[in-house]
């Protein structure tokens, strides 16, 4: 993650800044109910990755199968 934020050029001060900003937009009482509703989001973002990766594998084998009946 490190390498990421790095990347986004994005440091200890700056992150600070984007909590602070987040914490008085949304308050102390409202965070919980976002990182969760943000959890289950990037769950079903890797869920519908890991999904599509299935399939792609066993249409793979199906093409496999084709060929060697062949």
């Amino acid at each position: 993650m490190e390498m990421t934020l790095m990347l986004l050029g994005l440091g200890g001060p700056e992150l600070i800044f984007i909590v602070l900003i987040v914490l008085l937009l949304f308050g102390g009482k409202k965070i919980p109910e976002l990182m969760k509703g943000l959890g289950k989001g990037v769950k079903s973002f890797k869920d519908g990755i890991n999904g599509i990766e299935v399939e792609e594998k066993n249409s793979d084998k199906k093409e496999d199968n084709k060929e060697e009946k062949k």
